[in-house]
């Protein structure tokens, strides 16, 4: 565990790189392909932070790491920021040195199941066994809403995504539970996606941020005004309708660039790199990533989301 307060964005132009805590591979939010190359939601914003402090978006040294390690990594000192489906707790942030810099997506946990069960709602899955992975908040979050209604399923816990996913797909578990983007990621990798289906109903809030440790609070504010800013220049474009408002947005932002240690060019790197907030999602998550999921709680404020931006100037 880290104590005092330390220079982050001092050490990180240093290495050369930020270091980010990602998955061990979910589709849509942080995945590598053969080459290496990550992709997917929380892998922008690892590279829009990169891109505002170092100018460059590739300059991310990606560690995926299983849940139970994500914030142990970052504590210990191992990474600058954990952006990996990390869901915003107050227990997570009074148990450890962390701070939460914004939310990133929000979700809540479903289930993928076999189609040809006729599984519609969770109340069904009661008895039956359900895969889930070490090191997050699903076994408490089944047993709070099964037990409500009287009910209980048997989590069975495995160390990967990976495993868990092999674990519903043999046949050995009813169900397999995540958050439901990260669920319509999984589908997507079956042999055949049309055979499961995601149900509709949340068991749980997720909202899935970007974490930094308690000890630096200038590295802090840099994590979520990146983050701050790719919410402002999606709303700047929907308000004016044009794409020219985000790099206006841009400019705004840039001059408070050397009060946050950056220079006034980091904004509109972070938009060169990334685009806007939804621009991140659509590529991500949106119809052309062959996910489709919808915004939903993702929009706007002004679409009946949940992303209001805060004012840059």
């Amino acid at each position: 565990m880290t104590t005092g307060t330390h220079n982050t964005l001092k050490a990180v132009r240093a290495h050369g790189k930020v270091r980010a805590v990602v998955s061990q591979g979910i589709r849509g939010l942080s995945l590598p392909d053969a080459q290496g190359t990550w992709s997917g939601l929380d892998a922008d914003i690892a590279r829009a932070v990169a891109a505002a402090v170092l100018g460059d978006a590739g300059a991310v040294e990606w560690l995926p790491t299983d849940p139970a390690e994500r914030l142990a990594r970052l504590t210990s000192g191992g990474a600058d920021v954990a952006t990996c489906n990390l869901s915003w707790t107050l227990g997570r942030e009074a148990s450890h040195p962390v701070l939460f810099a914004g939310v990133t997506c929000y979700d809540g946990e479903g289930f993928l199941v076999r189609t040809a069960d006729g599984i519609s709602t969770p109340e069904q899955l009661a008895g039956r066994r359900v895969a889930t992975q070490e090191g997050t908040t699903t076994a408490s979050n089944l047993a709070a809403w099964f037990g409500a209604r009287g009910l209980k399923v048997e989590p069975v816990a495995y160390a990967t995504p990976a495993e868990a996913l092999a674990g519903y797909a043999d046949g050995g578990c009813a169900a397999y539970v995540l958050d439901r983007i990260a669920l319509a990621g999984a589908r997507a990798t079956l042999p055949r996606p049309a055979d499961h289906t995601v149900l509709e109903t949340a068991i749980s809030r997720e909202p899935m941020a970007l974490a930094v440790r308690d000890d630096d609070p200038a590295w802090f504010r840099v994590a979520r005004w990146v983050l701050q800013f790719l919410v402002a220049a999606e709303h700047a474009v929907r308000e004016d309708g044009s794409t020219q408002a985000a790099y206006a947005a841009a400019e705004l932002a840039g001059r408070h660039g050397p009060t946050l240690g950056l220079d006034e060019g980091w904004a509109r790197r972070v938009l060169d790199a990334v685009g806007t907030y939804g621009d991140v999602y659509d590529r991500n998550l949106g119809a052309a990533s062959g996910l489709d999921v919808s915004r939903g709680t993702n929009a706007l404020w002004t679409d009946g989301g949940l992303h209001y931006p805060l004012p840059l100037h």
